[in-house]
């Protein structure tokens, strides 16, 4: 790959260095907090000085993604749970790739087709063919002025010791295991060397790995003319066959209409059969809507997507067969919500049912917006879809739904005088605060005060650097230096 670089190319390489420098500090140093909020800052202001002159496309949907990066990394800031902490080391890095990609290709590129995942992966593809020949680059700038002969001698050293560095790995080991003497002697090595900071060299090597990332996949995309994959825009590529469809859809609807009025007053009556407990009836529930979302809703999609109706009366068949689908769906998933309603008032709240309950209510959002493309066919399933999606996830992420799980846990403990503060402890510090509100209204709660002391020299005891600011464990930490706990 010819290139040129220009001067603000070479200050831009500067910049991303900068880049590297801080995204090694605020990853690999210590527990992430605020330090992803300050970082996603840096960067993108580092894209928009490159793009100043850029004109960018499709920016309605760019927007509503840069919003939903800038809140997902302030929840590292705001929120401490542990689930979104992990899911979202690598959902913010994949927003922002296809934030990027999304807002420099060409405007009459649509982003909800298949090809546009072909056309992510060739732009990776394309950053790593830049930094190759921007390495290249630089090699012809070393090897100018240098004898032939002795660069390739060097070339030669430098590649046998990369090649021996993963036997010797192998040997090295074997050997210690071999003799004791012997890893002594290996052993001692490392003081012989005192000088080398192995620390230093790693960080040094993930610095400009992230260097090398952040330049060469903004300067690809820089480049908007490339050979765009074309899209196919009439017809589908796989068809299914209307009549097929239509006898699957109707005996599916047979089963389900005959299972929902047999079943009807055991889903809504509110109460349990002789032969289940609690649990069991829960769970019974959350497998009807594991059923309801993993086929129902599977089986719509398809026939919406890949089902030919070619006549208008295998059309209004379809359309009659899919509402008839959706709202049976709808019938069962109203009986898991009810179920799990009846679980959480017998043994209290917990971050998974409730995370459960607002998944069904983003599944009736689907649901509904489902059944108006089965009459309304030109709208975008996939559009709408990933949409709701990315709002529903950055919504459950940045509300905290720990708090919801405190405030009803202390509702429940209100009204019956159960509380579980071992789970309330472990849930997060969001729960370590109802737990400090909760001795203030009751110390004789068995075990609280324990839990409290383990937790106030927790407090006292531990420091962490600015990386890992979190705003809830400051809170609670405050809050536990103040309690007036022995």
């Amino acid at each position: 790959m010819e290139m040129k670089i220009t001067k603000s190319d070479w200050i831009f390489l500067v910049l991303c260095l900068l880049l590297g420098i801080l995204g090694e500090e605020a990853f690999f140093r210590s527990e992430v907090g605020i330090s992803y909020f300050v970082f996603i800052s840096a960067f993108y202001s580092v894209f928009i000085w490159r793009y100043r002159r850029f004109q960018f496309s499709h920016q309605r949907l760019g927007y509503l993604i840069l919003c939903c990066i800038w809140l997902l990394s302030a929840s590292y800031f705001l929120n401490n749970n542990e689930l979104f902490y992990v899911l979202n080391i690598l959902v913010i890095p994949g927003l922002v790739i296809f934030h990027l990609v999304l807002v420099t290709s060409p405007n009459n590129f649509q982003w909800n087709k298949p090809a546009f995942v072909t056309y992510i992966l060739t732009r990776l593809i394309q950053a790593l063919k830049y930094n190759a020949s921007f390495a290249a680059l630089f090699g012809k700038g070393f090897k100018q002025g240098v004898n032939e002969d002795k660069f390739v001698v060097w070339k030669k050293i430098i590649l046998g010791i990369a090649i021996s560095l993963p036997i010797l790995f192998v040997v090295l080991n074997l050997l210690i295991s071999a003799d004791a003497q012997f890893e002594r002697l290996i052993g001692g090595i490392p003081q012989w060397f005192q000088v080398i900071n192995v620390e230093r060299i790693m960080r040094l090597i993930v610095m400009l790995i992230l260097t090398a990332a952040f330049f060469g996949f903004m300067q690809i995309l820089y480049n908007r003319h490339m050979n765009v994959i074309k899209q196919q825009t009439n017809g589908q590529q796989f068809q299914m066959d209307g009549i097929i469809a239509i006898t699957v859809l109707v005996i599916i609807n047979a089963v389900y209409l005959l299972f929902t009025v047999v079943q009807f007053r055991y889903f809504f009556s509110g109460t349990l059969q002789a032969d289940f407990t609690f649990a069991e009836y829960a769970r019974k529930g959350f497998f009807e809507l594991l059923f309801v979302t993993l086929i129902n809703l599977s089986i719509t999609v398809m026939v919406l997507t890949f089902v030919n109706r070619a006549t208008s009366s295998m059309r209004r068949a379809t359309q009659i067969m899919l509402t008839i689908l959706v709202l049976a769906s709808s019938v069962m998933l109203s009986s898991a919500f009810l179920r799990l309603s009846m679980y959480e008032e017998a043994y209290g709240f917990t971050f998974t049912r409730v995370l459960v309950h607002s998944f069904m209510i983003f599944l009736v959002v689907i649901f509904t917006y489902t059944l108006v493309k089965i009459w309304v066919e030109k709208l975008s399933l996939f559009h709408f879809y990933f949409i709701t999606s990315l709002i529903y996830y950055t919504a459950i992420t940045v509300i905290d739904l720990d708090k919801i799980v405190v405030k009803e846990n202390m509702n429940r403990y209100e009204t019956s005088g159960k509380i579980d503060v071992h789970y309330l402890n472990n849930l997060s510090y969001r729960g370590v605060l109802g737990l400090i509100n909760l001795y203030e209204k009751d110390k004789n709660i068995p075990e609280l005060k324990t839990i409290l002391l383990e937790r106030k020299q927790e407090a006292l005891a531990e420091s962490l650097p600015w990386q890992s600011y979190n705003l809830k464990r400051e809170q609670a930490f405050s809050e536990l230096k103040k309690l007036d706990i022995n």
